[in-house]
């Protein structure tokens, strides 16, 4: 829906009120006429139905209008006498419509001095469920979020299980685009699994003013691109999904709008100087130690390095011992029923498993490992451990491909030689031609909504000759510190100014194993409660949040008390 339709729909909707009120507005002793002014009309209704001024806010909040507008409809019914179960019913039932049958055909008085308190239990509990409701779909959609990091995408920084709060008002929140949508959840509905919204209307893009901008190497939520997922980490037949649907992801901002990115061996360089990283991000890129005589992968964790595979012979296997084992592996080997070989990951096979199937396992000493390792970690490692070499992991071969962005066998980039590339900034132009075009088509077809097409060497923009384009909004290049294991800004491109969603700022619970089922999930206490910004190592604020709630406990308490005295 563009802004003309938008405005169109608005005045619509106001002819609505006016044809649907107009007489109960006279019986309550207020000009009809004043049903037809926009924005005071609500305020009329509001002051009609004795609710206070500052709900019309709400009733003008995509999303949060859908839950105020059944409340409107019901308290307006009561406000004229119908304030039976059956009258309630039909109200929202009706989808407000019942108003019409209020205004036209039934012999109504208005009540002006009605009782605004509940008439039961039941009633005082609905009144309290769709205000607890409303003002947290408010905070949901306009200022935090929760968001659970699934992948290892961002690993060492945020971790798999990681609880946070992402804050949408950094930023400047965006305004939700698909107005009509089931409260506080995303794309799907839970235990259902059915789409959680209509594709239309769709409302135009907007955002409220922010209080910061996004900065090179901030940790970014953002409406991932690509997406056509129905249900995440699932494959199945892609589907079209409004931009705010689309699946969130999390990576770090490592080029702004205007910047020239180049990846060197892996390494990111920014306008042509190595891109400095803030002290708390821990790039991991991947490595393959050697040593002759064999590596133990105890002796790694026991130095705090976890980040690794770990290799087992079986001598009994069994069909039911592997359906048993299955959640825990990482791979196979051999498949030999005699010598089974499998892998895990660093918590290595679970003794509960190995003791109730009485499985016979010894680990393999490997001469040849792989790890994921920081620089430093590297460097710290080949003192702490004998090692015959330690060596990074770089694809040196460039080869023509569609793998990495832009997608398009013109381009020989790779995850660790990629580049250089110019970040689109708004009102900035750039020269289109064969060898610019595969880099910019999506984003002046997709996000920016143009037709067009290309003959040879002739590019039309909605149906006109285009030798350069003018970007509309700005574009940002996202990156998971885990180099060799995040699915990124190398595969699918650039990330757009509408898709950004907030800035994450708290871990609020961490949980260690969080996929491997609750039976096995530890609370990582020393990440409870941080900041997911700033400098140093990060700091838990549990025991002030503990106390916090004590205190507030103990008020409450006393003014209880004081209040039966």
């Amino acid at each position: 829906m563009t802004t003309s339709q938008w405005i169109l729909f608005v005045g619509l909707c106001q002819v609505y009120i006016f044809v649907k009120l107009w007489k109960l507005y006279k019986k309550a002793g207020v000009s009809p006429l004043l049903a037809l002014i926009p924005f005071y009309n609500s305020m009329v209704l509001l002051r009609i139905i004795k609710r206070p001024q500052w709900w019309v806010v709400l009733l003008y909040i995509p999303i949060v209008n859908l839950l105020m507008l059944p409340v409107i409809w019901v308290e307006t019914s009561r406000s004229f006498g119908k304030t039976s179960l059956v009258d309630s019913f039909l109200s929202w039932a009706t989808l407000g419509f019942y108003g019409f049958y209020l205004n036209y055909v039934a012999d109504v008085n208005y009540r002006p001095d009605r009782s605004l308190e509940p008439q039961s239990s039941f009633g005082q509990f609905i009144g309290s469920i769709i205000y607890a409701v409303v003002f947290a779909t408010l905070v949901h959609a306009y200022f935090m979020q929760p968001y659970i990091i699934p992948t290892s995408s961002l690993e060492k920084s945020l971790l798999v299980g990681d609880f946070l709060l992402v804050s949408k008002f950094h930023y400047g929140a965006r305004t939700p685009q698909t107005p009509i949508s089931f409260p506080m959840v995303h794309d799907t509905i839970p235990l259902a699994k059915v789409r959680s919204y209509l594709k239309k209307p769709q409302l135009p893009y907007s955002r409220f003013p922010r209080l910061q901008k996004i900065k090179r190497n901030d940790i970014v939520v953002f409406s991932w691109p690509a997406d056509t997922v129905r249900q995440f980490f699932r494959k199945e037949a892609g589907v079209e999904k409004p931009v705010d649907k689309k699946s969130n992801y999390v990576k770090r901002c490592v080029a702004l709008p205007g910047d020239t990115l180049s990846i060197v061996d892996g390494i990111i360089h920014i306008n042509a100087e190595e891109s400095i990283m803030p002290d708390r991000a821990k790039p991991l890129y991947s490595y393959t130690a050697y040593n002759s005589k064999g590596i133990s992968a105890r002796k790694l964790i026991e130095m705090g390095y976890n980040d690794l595979n770990r290799k087992f012979f079986i001598s009994n296997i069994s069909q039911p011992m592997l359906n048993a084992l299955i959640p825990h592996l990482t791979g196979f080997g051999n498949r030999d029923p005699k010598n089974y070989e499998v892998y895990t990951g660093a918590k290595g096979l679970p003794i509960d498993v190995v003791r109730a199937y009485r499985i016979q396992a010894k680990e393999i000493l490997e001469s040849r490992k792989t790890l994921f390792l920081t620089l430093k970690e590297a460097e710290e490692l080949q003192t702490k451990l004998p090692l015959d070499s330690l060596i990074r992991k770089i694809n040196f071969t460039r080869s023509y491909n569609e793998v990495y962005f832009p997608n398009n066998i013109r381009y020989n980039w790779n995850e660790d030689q990629f580049g250089p590339l110019v970040i689109p900034k708004r009102g900035v132009s750039v020269q289109l031609n064969a060898k610019t075009w595969p880099l910019y088509k999506k984003i002046i077809q997709d996000y920016e909504h143009n037709t067009v097409s290309k003959n040879g060497d002739v590019i039309k923009i909605n149906g006109e000759l285009a030798t350069s384009y003018t970007f509309s909004q700005d574009y940002y290049w996202m990156m998971g510190d885990n180099r060799h294991r995040s699915e990124d800004s190398r595969y699918w491109g650039f990330v757009p100014e509408d898709h950004i969603v907030g800035k994450p700022v708290f871990i609020w619970m961490s949980i260690d194993g969080f996929t491997e089922g609750l039976r096995n999930w530890r609370v990582r206490w020393n990440r409870v409660f941080t900041t997911v910004g700033g400098s140093g190592e990060p700091v838990s604020y549990r025991w002030y949040f503990v106390a916090f709630i004590a205190l507030w406990q103990g008020i409450a308490w006393f003014r209880k008390r004081k209040k039966k005295a």
